[in-house]
């Protein structure tokens, strides 16, 4: 059975937690938090130790680092876990620079020990299925996606502040998730963006609005829409165009009860919000790592993978300050 340190006690901490003492081939070994109350209530519940972050690297009986802190300490925290020998799998984004997330990749580029990143998505049944059912070749040859993300409601303006904005907080599950559908990465970014929902996030530096739109060198076009507000819930949503027909993935509801009268037809509304929404993808992630640990097999989502992704971030962050589009 693997042992795992859990570096972070916070709300997606304490997702991960869940998933590692629920895996039968997992255990949680010892929680590192700043917050030293938040450690010990979360290791308490699992039956785990309260330990500093270097001694769960120091330990030689821990195999594997879950990465659970403030994004500005991710690629720290993986160059001296892989030091340590030990596996990682790091939550998104690798960092909030695009120059240390590409630093970190040289850094641990030769190391015996795998890193994955945290694109959870990626393992939602609907979206996997979609990508699996391109991948066949079952709509032919794909040429038009389109991504949909819209949140409930827009976070404090405090976390905005520190989230690295909306392209590398929020869309870049969306960026990660047209590299998966597509297959590869795209030739040119375009973005558009506006504080229209909060003017308090424009005023802040950031966006809580934006289209992108992605060219690729074989003439396929990817669209991603986000927004921080959809007042009936988590909107999360995929269609893939095809030569030879259409894919698509839609919400998941709080419920499948349809109502129809004379009045008109009508059906519950999406799930709240992402820990709602993708709890058996956290879930089928976190057992993806393990089986790749045991089995000696590469992790699904590498790190190349979560550098990638910022990269598009990055490109639409100076799309929508310049106006102009980026090439890649």
């Amino acid at each position: 059975m693997l042992k795992i340190g859990l570096l972070g006690a916070g709300r997606i901490g304490q997702v991960h937690a869940v998933n590692i003492a629920n895996n039968p081939r997992s255990a949680l070994a010892a929680v590192a938090d700043v917050q030293p109350e938040a450690a010990h209530t979360l290791a308490a519940r699992f039956g785990a130790e309260v330990r500093s972050i270097d001694g769960i690297l120091s330990d030689p009986a821990i195999d594997a680092v879950l990465i659970a802190t403030s994004t500005d300490t991710h690629s720290g925290l993986i160059e001296a876990a892989t030091a340590a020998g030990k596996a990682v799998l790091c939550e998104k984004p690798v960092d909030l620079s695009l120059e240390r997330a590409e630093a970190c990749l040289a850094v641990v580029s030769d190391s015996a020990k795998p890193v994955m990143i945290g694109f959870n998505r990626r393992f939602d049944p609907n979206f996997a299925a979609l990508q699996a059912s391109a991948q066949a070749g079952e709509i032919g040859r794909p040429e038009l996606l389109s991504i949909t993300s819209f949140d409930p409601a827009p976070p404090p303006v405090s976390y905005i502040k520190v989230s690295g904005g909306l392209f590398r907080d929020m869309m870049i599950h969306d960026f990660d998730m047209a590299n998966f559908v597509m297959g590869g990465l795209p030739v040119t970014v375009h973005a558009v963006g506006t504080s229209i929902v909060n003017p308090a996030i424009g005023a802040a530096g950031d966006v809580d609005t934006a289209v992108v739109t992605m060219t690729y060198a074989d003439g396929r076009i990817a669209v991603i829409r986000n927004s921080r507000r959809a007042v009936y819930g988590y909107d999360q949503r995929l269609e893939l165009l095809g030569s030879e027909g259409l894919l698509s993935a839609g919400n998941v509801l709080e419920n499948t009860v349809s109502r129809a009268t004379v009045n008109g037809v009508s059906g519950a509304k999406p799930t709240y919000f992402f820990l709602e929404r993708y709890m058996t993808a956290y879930a089928a992630e976190w057992e993806a790592f393990v089986s790749a640990l045991i089995e000696g097999t590469p992790v699904p989502v590498s790190l190349a993978d979560g550098v990638a992704a910022l990269r598009l971030a990055e490109a639409a962050t100076r799309s929508v300050k310049t106006g102009n589009t980026q090439m890649l």
